[in-house]
């Protein structure tokens, strides 16, 4: 099963790597990644498989939410059947 995870914020020194630290440890594979800094305020998109992760994916929703503020961002993951049909025109 795949996942959009996006995380939105004000920039700072850590973000992307305490992400992909919580999605190695959960065995969770990032396949694509993209991120941009604008004005100060930080933007990333990750596409994710959670086919060998043993953590069911709404617990990986509920612990990046943690995560995020833990870290003072936003952090949502979504089913990318979910998310592509939300932003489908």
């Amino acid at each position: 099963m795949k996942g959009i995870i996006t995380v939105l914020g004000k920039d700072k020194v850590g973000i992307i790597a305490r992400v992909c630290v919580y999605l190695s440890d959960s065995g969770v594979n990032i396949l694509d990644i993209s991120q941009t800094i604008v004005q100060g305020y930080f933007n990333m998109m990750m596409i994710v498989d959670f086919a060998q992760s043993p953590l069911k994916f709404e617990d990986a929703a509920e612990g990046l939410e943690k995560l995020g503020n833990e870290i003072g961002v936003r952090i949502q993951l979504q089913h990318e059947d979910i998310f592509n049909s939300m932003h489908r025109i």
